[in-house]
């Protein structure tokens, strides 16, 4: 497997963040992950209640239709993989990685429905990209890559991959990308609320624009904060080491202060620091028991 260009995916997708229709010239090659059956499992043997508290989130996102987004979401992914694929990039079902993170999927995403009940339509697919980036995400509906660097760079044991992969379905789940969409369409159009509201599809036609988008968007810090706390839980809750988030963001600072600056991707969006150690330390308690309910 030959390590991505970016110099010619730059056009399609600048850092991170659907279904299958008719097959394609690559589509063997495309290892994908459709557990949206597996939902009735989220609570099986656990606590229904989240155990951690990060609000109901904003309803400005219902000014973008969540359809419309992933569809471009779905778009933006499926040119991700055809240049990656294109380029040889695009890891083989029998990758001995990727089987890894289909392993840890298939635990996470039966987590998903307690915090977004669309996710039991959503079809998962899960690839990986060879590249040195540090970097990884997950697109409206379900769409999750990760490439090769942040797996081999960071040298992640799976229950820290597992960490990378639960946060980053937070923001997927949570909506965030809708959320700041709708945000950055309303400023831009300059409409009130009142007008937002009576110009849905002019919002909509707007979301769909910007599929590109998708993969550049910088989330807020609540936002952040947000995906952190809902992927500590939705690992706990599959049986990860709730202790891995903290040893995850230790190593994130490592690698920030080494230099440099090339193959940073998902750490400048994903800034990690000691208030975000702290906030996570303060919150493994509040999942510990799931994880030992998981694990027996």
């Amino acid at each position: 497997m030959q390590h991505l260009d970016h110099s010619t995916l730059s056009s399609a997708a600048s850092c991170w963040h659907c279904s299958c229709a008719a097959a394609s010239p690559w589509q063997a090659r495309r290892a994908f992950l459709r557990l949206g059956g597996a939902a009735a499992l989220a609570t099986a043997g656990g606590a229904a209640l989240a155990q951690v508290d990060v609000g109901g989130g904003s309803r400005l996102r219902q000014l973008v239709p969540a359809e419309t987004l992933e569809e471009a979401a779905t778009q933006q992914y499926q040119q991700l993989l055809a240049q990656a694929k294109a380029q040889g990039a695009l890891a083989p079902s029998t990758n001995p990685q990727l089987r890894r993170l289909h392993t840890i999927a298939g635990r996470l995403v039966p987590q998903a429905t307690q915090w977004n009940e669309r996710a039991r339509s959503w079809r998962w697919e899960v690839n990986l990209i060879g590249s040195k980036e540090i970097n990884a995400f997950c697109m409206p509906g379900g769409k999750i890559a990760f490439y090769t660097g942040i797996l081999d760079k960071l040298a992640l044991t799976d229950d820290e991959a597992a960490m990378i992969m639960g946060h980053e379905m937070a923001h997927a789940l949570r909506e965030h990308s809708r959320e700041q969409l709708a945000k950055n369409q309303a400023t831009n159009i300059g409409l009130s609320l009142g007008a937002q509201l009576l110009g849905l599809g002019d919002l909509g036609n707007a979301a769909a624009k910007l599929g590109s988008q998708l993969l550049s968007l910088r989330f807020s810090r609540a936002d952040e904060s947000d995906a952190d706390l809902v992927g500590l839980e939705m690992a706990a809750r599959a049986g990860y080491d709730p202790q891995a988030a903290v040893t995850l963001w230790q190593k994130m600072g490592q690698a920030t202060g080494g230099g440099g600056g090339n193959g940073l991707a998902f750490l400048s969006t994903h800034p990690s620091g000691p208030d975000r150690i702290r906030e996570l330390q303060r919150n493994v308690p509040k999942v510990e028991g799931l994880y030992r309910q998981a694990r027996k």
